[in-house]
């Protein structure tokens, strides 16, 4: 069951299905890039305010599935209005600022957006713009990231499934009347 929490702003019910911690696993591909598989940890919160936090974190997999290095690191705010425009404030590790903007589709969590301004420090590589598409898809997050460079014309260049990490301990305060010594539950 999806609850939506209840100290959560008004504004961002429509971005609920976003909130939580997720994991999960990728590709990435881009012209002038190594291709790889990478792992993802992204976490969606919130304070009460009209906004979520992001952060994600990636890194390199190996042909096991473990970890070799870091690939991205990116961190942000969202928003939604009242017409469901979705609008994101995000700064990468690589040296990238980006505002990006949007729409949450009508009659389902699926988010579409685009940059609308870029900014680039003298250490990051070349970007000027990507596209973005999220959605909610049976209870997993799935997300596909578009690029383009003064080179490369905009093309998909990372995409993941992420699962929902749930915390034991919100399991344990639905559960009731158990007894202390744990054995008993046994009898």
């Amino acid at each position: 069951m999806i609850e939506i929490p209840s100290d959560l702003h008004p504004d961002l019910v429509p971005l609920f299905f976003l909130l939580g911690n997720w994991e999960g696993a990728g590709v990435a591909d881009f012209p002038g890039a190594e291709k790889c598989n990478f792992g993802q940890e992204a976490t969606f919160t919130h304070d009460g305010r009209d906004f979520l936090e992001y952060v994600s974190h990636t890194w390199v997999l190996d042909n096991e599935g473990k970890k070799v290095r870091p690939l991205e690191s990116e961190s942000g705010y969202w928003r939604v209005d009242k017409d469901r425009k979705v609008e994101v404030v995000m700064i990468r590790d690589q040296g990238i600022v980006e505002i990006w903007y949007g729409e949450l589709a009508a009659q389902k969590p699926q988010i579409d957006l685009v940059t609308d301004a870029v900014a680039r420090t003298a250490a990051s590589g070349p970007y000027t713009g990507g596209k973005r598409l999220y959605g909610y898809v049976k209870s997993d997050l799935m997300w596909v990231g578009e690029k383009a460079t003064p080179d490369v014309e905009l093309r998909p260049y990372m995409s993941a499934h992420l699962k929902k990490v749930v915390d034991p301990s919100e399991w344990a305060k639905d559960l009731k009347d158990l007894p202390d010594d744990g054995i008993a539950f046994f009898k």
